[in-house]
Protein backbone atom coordinates (compact mmCIF):
# COMPACT_ATOMS: atom_id res chain seq x y z
CA UNK A 1 0.00 0.00 0.00
CA UNK A 2 2.89 2.72 0.83
CA UNK A 3 4.41 1.79 -2.01
CA UNK A 4 1.43 2.20 -4.48
CA UNK A 5 1.38 5.50 -2.58
CA UNK A 6 4.70 6.68 -3.25
CA UNK A 7 3.95 5.63 -7.12
CA UNK A 8 0.99 7.90 -7.25
CA UNK A 9 2.76 10.72 -5.76
CA UNK A 10 5.94 10.25 -8.08
CA UNK A 11 3.38 10.49 -10.87
CA UNK A 12 1.51 13.10 -10.09
CA UNK A 13 4.73 14.71 -9.19
CA UNK A 14 5.78 14.28 -12.89
CA UNK A 15 2.33 15.55 -14.11
CA UNK A 16 2.61 18.96 -12.45
CA UNK A 17 5.88 19.56 -13.48
CA UNK A 18 5.08 18.57 -17.30
CA UNK A 19 2.05 20.76 -16.71
CA UNK A 20 3.87 23.90 -15.40
CA UNK A 21 6.96 23.40 -17.46
CA UNK A 22 4.33 23.28 -21.06
CA UNK A 23 2.43 26.72 -20.42
CA UNK A 24 3.45 29.84 -21.91
CA UNK A 25 6.47 28.21 -23.46
CA UNK A 26 6.89 28.56 -27.03
CA UNK A 27 7.78 25.74 -28.29
CA UNK A 28 7.94 24.59 -32.78
CA UNK A 29 6.36 21.78 -34.35
CA UNK A 30 9.52 20.01 -33.58
CA UNK A 31 9.36 20.22 -29.77
CA UNK A 32 12.12 22.84 -29.97
CA UNK A 33 11.95 26.15 -27.75
CA UNK A 34 11.29 29.28 -29.64
CA UNK A 35 13.72 32.16 -28.42
CA UNK A 36 14.32 35.65 -29.08
CA UNK A 37 17.46 34.73 -31.06
CA UNK A 38 17.65 36.31 -34.84
CA UNK A 39 21.41 35.04 -35.61
CA UNK A 40 20.75 32.65 -38.79
CA UNK A 41 24.13 31.18 -39.53
CA UNK A 42 26.25 28.15 -40.45
CA UNK A 43 29.62 28.39 -38.38
CA UNK A 44 30.87 24.76 -39.36
CA UNK A 45 30.58 22.00 -41.79
CA UNK A 46 31.59 18.45 -42.26
CA UNK A 47 31.06 15.93 -44.75
CA UNK A 48 31.21 11.99 -43.47
CA UNK A 49 31.71 9.04 -46.01
CA UNK A 50 29.63 5.60 -45.06
CA UNK A 51 31.73 4.84 -42.38
CA UNK A 52 31.23 8.05 -40.69
CA UNK A 53 34.76 9.49 -40.98
CA UNK A 54 35.28 12.75 -43.00
CA UNK A 55 35.96 12.80 -46.42
CA UNK A 56 37.00 16.19 -46.55
CA UNK A 57 40.53 17.83 -48.09
CA UNK A 58 41.15 20.66 -45.84
CA UNK A 59 37.94 22.92 -44.27
CA UNK A 60 34.94 23.35 -45.46
CA UNK A 61 34.54 27.63 -46.93
CA UNK A 62 31.29 28.85 -45.10
CA UNK A 63 30.44 32.17 -46.54
CA UNK A 64 27.91 33.72 -44.87
CA UNK A 65 27.05 36.71 -47.40
CA UNK A 66 26.48 34.38 -50.39
CA UNK A 67 24.82 31.70 -48.23
CA UNK A 68 27.07 28.95 -49.54
CA UNK A 69 29.07 26.02 -48.38
CA UNK A 70 32.03 24.84 -50.09
CA UNK A 71 33.79 21.65 -49.46
CA UNK A 72 36.48 19.54 -51.32
CA UNK A 73 36.06 15.69 -50.80
CA UNK A 74 39.14 13.17 -51.32
CA UNK A 75 39.64 11.44 -54.80
CA UNK A 76 37.57 8.63 -55.20
CA UNK A 77 35.19 9.51 -52.73
CA UNK A 78 31.54 8.16 -53.30
CA UNK A 79 29.09 11.38 -53.79
CA UNK A 80 25.90 9.80 -53.57
CA UNK A 81 26.43 8.68 -50.16
CA UNK A 82 27.55 11.72 -48.27
CA UNK A 83 26.47 12.04 -44.32
CA UNK A 84 26.67 16.40 -43.80
CA UNK A 85 26.84 17.66 -40.36
CA UNK A 86 25.87 21.29 -40.00
CA UNK A 87 27.04 23.18 -36.72
CA UNK A 88 24.73 26.83 -36.65
CA UNK A 89 24.02 29.92 -34.34
CA UNK A 90 22.72 29.11 -31.42
CA UNK A 91 18.65 27.87 -31.44
CA UNK A 92 18.73 28.24 -34.82
CA UNK A 93 17.13 24.43 -37.00
CA UNK A 94 17.95 23.15 -40.05
CA UNK A 95 14.82 22.49 -42.96
CA UNK A 96 14.94 19.69 -44.75
CA UNK A 97 16.04 17.65 -41.60
CA UNK A 98 18.82 14.96 -42.39
CA UNK A 99 17.63 11.92 -41.79
CA UNK A 100 20.83 9.73 -43.28
CA UNK A 101 23.38 9.58 -46.33
CA UNK A 102 23.02 12.51 -48.71
CA UNK A 103 23.14 12.27 -52.92
CA UNK A 104 25.69 14.86 -53.92
CA UNK A 105 26.64 13.21 -57.02
CA UNK A 106 24.65 15.99 -59.18
CA UNK A 107 27.44 18.54 -58.74
CA UNK A 108 26.05 20.96 -61.18
CA UNK A 109 22.74 21.53 -58.78
CA UNK A 110 24.11 21.89 -55.12
CA UNK A 111 22.12 20.70 -52.27
CA UNK A 112 20.19 23.60 -50.66
CA UNK A 113 19.32 23.83 -46.89
CA UNK A 114 17.34 26.47 -44.94
CA UNK A 115 18.54 27.78 -41.45
CA UNK A 116 15.95 29.24 -39.23
CA UNK A 117 16.91 31.51 -36.36
CA UNK A 118 15.89 30.65 -32.99
CA UNK A 119 12.46 33.15 -33.49
CA UNK A 120 11.75 31.03 -36.08
CA UNK A 121 11.62 34.68 -38.32
CA UNK A 122 14.91 34.74 -40.14
CA UNK A 123 15.13 32.03 -42.86
CA UNK A 124 18.24 31.69 -44.97
CA UNK A 125 19.04 28.88 -47.80
CA UNK A 126 22.50 27.41 -48.02
CA UNK A 127 24.15 26.01 -51.22
CA UNK A 128 26.58 23.12 -50.44
CA UNK A 129 28.65 22.82 -53.29
CA UNK A 130 31.08 19.55 -53.20
CA UNK A 131 33.71 18.93 -55.31
CA UNK A 132 36.00 16.30 -55.54
CA UNK A 133 40.16 16.37 -55.00
CA UNK A 134 42.01 15.87 -58.20
CA UNK A 135 44.93 13.24 -58.63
Amino acid sequence: MKKNIIISLIVLSAVCTWAACSKGIPVDEDGLLITTRKDCYVSSFELLGTDYVSVRVGAATIDTSALTVKVTVQFGTDLKNLYPQFSLAQDCKLSPKITGFVDFSDTLNPRKWTVISGDRQVKKTYSVVVSVQHR
